[in-house]
């Protein structure tokens, strides 16, 4: 329901605008006073206005005195109100009420209107300034919407009101019912304080029936406002004032979420490029568009000023408003004490990131990469200082295993594993990064953070492909950064014919995949002759499950014929599948094998495998002809072990 109240009795049609800057009051008397606000003249009256106005009374003494002693005292007097605050507009609705013509006086011309009547002395019982008091008190103040365009009014954009309003305690009545009805819970109160609160419906702009609603007839139906009703609206005002009623509401207690919320709105709305789709990042062609250096000042001081109004509370503002934030910040050069601020608070809660969040461009003078990687590592160590105890004040991280972690550590720090992950692949494909950035980046990562160690092997996949260039010693170096062990069947798989890596980690991951292999067929081995033993009804086979047996360990009280080892048996479905998987591991060993006698007659050719390699061959039994013997497979519990073995041992 709008604010309003009707003022004086007369019809307006007495007021009329003649030509462009002109406005005449027509009755049966002529014209003997102009007063001129601005560009605009008044074609008035005196009696009228001295009856109301004291300063308007001492100004047309003045101008009659200046005329008759000048010139004839039958022309109309001049007076001049150049600065009259609210300007014609104000002085027509104050000309109005001395001449009791009804006007409307509401939310959006009450200030103008009450400051006029304080420069035009219109003051006492009755008068104008009484009868905007009084509707500025009793009506605009009790509405959250005649509140806020009351304040708006007050800071307009010329600034001109702002002073006397401040002298007149209009800008601080309003900015304290705003955060007391902002901070207290609108669902106590019988009426909706804002028109947002009902749900209006309409049908070809009539409004709905009324209904009942405690017995009082209503426009809609009441329904209860979000934590965030009063953020659009509020984010409509200046940021002067928007920063006092930002204060007043944390004085009285408004919570750092609603706070947060309010900021965060308020820099979506004023703050151009926050939003990644917004402008494209590293786009310095496109000139034309480009704002003015004002633009660009008055945009950084703006958001350096949300900046230093967000709470302290951790997790209060949304990671990716931080990050969109910060984004802005490199863009428009902020200080270096605002980006520090916003580096520390995403990188508190980096786990809700994602990966287009980091994608930071590098906007720097002397820049080398596209993205700015060193901010990213800062948030990453930030986030392992706060988050993490694998992360100690001396900036290492000792090694630590995965049922060693504190409870809740576990998720975020995978979380924020996988999000490197990704980032190092994205930013990978610079040719300007450094293969030391990137092994730092890497490298801060916990190990337990890592269930396994795909994404760490892609993204070194595509350094390695955007920097061929690189030495095979500094490849390794890259190399050692991920665990071969870690890596998934098919990560092995693609690794092993992976050109770009060096020789040492395609053999690392050939022997860890065969170890894989072999216990797996081991295992599947162990399973044949368990059910095997169990259709036969031995007792032995009873007491153990095949899944708590240890097959390094030989046991003397399982006693298997080698001719009853069985490992399909037609007719037998799960024996049937299990055969199966069984001879594709076989084929997949053997692919395995051909690819080892490969390697090797490629490095006697080159020459023979020293150090570490040649022990690493040995072990494979693929070294030399001085190395030593590769050790046996541990012989399983059983008679048939020999048998097993020997299928097992296809050359190695």
């Amino acid at each position: 329901m709008a604010t309003t109240r009707v003022l004086g009795s007369k019809s307006p049609d007495c007021f009329q605008y003649r030509d462009p800057n002109s406005w005449i009051c027509l009755t049966e008397l002529a014209s003997d006073v102009v007063v001129e606000v601005g560009e605009v003249s008044f074609h008035l009256h005196k009696f009228p206005l001295i009856s109301r106005s004291s300063t308007l009374q001492k100004l047309i003494t003045e101008s009659c005195t200046a005329t008759t002693t000048t010139s004839d005292s039958a022309s109309p007097c001049t007076v001049h109100l150049d600065d009259l605050p609210g300007g014609p507009i104000a002085f027509e609705l104050a000309a109005k009420f001395c001449y009791d013509v009804r006007f409307e006086l509401n939310a959006a011309n009450v200030v103008p209107l009450r400051c006029a009547a304080e420069h035009l002395g219109m003051a006492g019982e009755g008068n104008l300034v009484d009868h905007a008091e009084s509707f500025f008190h009793r009506d605009v103040l009790g509405s959250w919407d005649a509140t806020v365009r009351a304040l708006q009014a007050c800071d307009g954009a010329d600034g001109e009101l702002l002073p006397l309003a401040e002298d007149l305690l209009l800008v601080p009545r309003c900015i304290e019912s705003l955060a007391s009805k902002a901070c207290a819970d609108p669902t106590l109160f019988g009426w909706p304080m804002v028109e947002n609160y009902t749900a209006r419906s309409s049908v070809d702009g009539a409004a709905a029936p009324p209904v009942m609603w405690n017995g009082i007839s209503t426009s809609g139906k009441p329904r209860s406002p979000g934590a965030g009703w009063w953020y659009r609206q509020a984010s409509s005002l200046r940021l002067p004032v928007y920063k006092r009623l930002i204060s007043e509401m944390r004085s009285r207690g408004m919570s750092p979420e609603g706070i947060a919320g309010s900021l965060t709105h308020y820099a979506r709305r004023h703050l151009a490029g926050l939003n990644r789709r917004d402008f494209v990042s590293g786009d310095a062609s496109d000139t034309a568009a480009a704002p003015s250096d004002d633009v660009v000042g008055e945009q950084r001081v703006l958001l350096e000023e949300i900046v230093a109004l967000l709470p302290a509370e951790k997790g209060v503002a949304a990671t990716r408003f931080l990050l969109g934030m910060l984004r802005t910040a490199t863009v428009l050069h902020a200080g270096p004490a605002c980006r520090d601020v916003l580096e520390t608070r995403a990188g508190e809660q980096l786990e809700e990131a994602t990966l287009e969040d980091l994608l930071i461009p590098n906007t720097g003078y002397s820049s080398e990469t596209l993205y700015d990687v060193d901010c990213v590592q800062r948030m990453l160590e930030q986030f392992l200082l706060s988050n993490t105890t694998a992360y100690g004040a001396d900036g290492r991280s000792p090694e630590i295993t995965a049922d060693e972690v504190p409870s809740g550590e576990l998720m975020p720090a995978s979380t924020v594993a996988r999000l490197v992950d990704g980032y190092l692949a994205e930013v990978g494909t610079d040719a300007s990064l450094k293969s030391t950035k990137f092994q730092q980046i890497a490298a801060l990562v916990p190990d337990y953070g890592r269930s396994l160690d795909d994404g760490l092997y892609r993204a070194i996949d595509i350094f390695l492909k955007a920097h061929p260039w690189l030495t095979e010693s500094e490849k390794e170096q890259l190399c050692r950064l991920m665990n071969c062990q870690k890596l998934s069947l098919e990560a092995c798989t693609h690794a092993a014919q992976n050109e770009r890596l060096p020789l040492r980690v395609v053999v690392q991951v050939l022997f860890f995949e065969q170890l894989r292999l072999r216990t797996t067929m081991a295992r599947w081995f162990f399973v044949a002759d368990n059910n095997a033993a169990v259709d036969q009804g031995s007792p032995s086979s009873r007491q153990k499950s095949c899944d708590e047996l240890d097959f390094t360990a030989a046991s003397e009280d399982n006693n298997y014929d080698d001719d009853e080892v069985l490992v399909y048996t037609p007719g037998n479905s799960d024996q049937q599948e299990s055969a199966m998987s069984v001879e594709e591991i076989r084929q997949r060993v053997v692919e395995l094998e051909d690819e080892c006698s490969g390697m090797r007659q490629e490095m006697h050719r080159l020459g023979k495998p020293k150090g570490t390699l040649g022990r690493l061959f040995r072990k494979l039994g693929i070294g030399g002809g001085g190395g030593r013997p590769s050790q046996q497979q541990p012989r399983l519990p059983s008679s048939g072990a020999e048998k097993r073995s020997r299928f097992l041992d296809l050359g190695c």
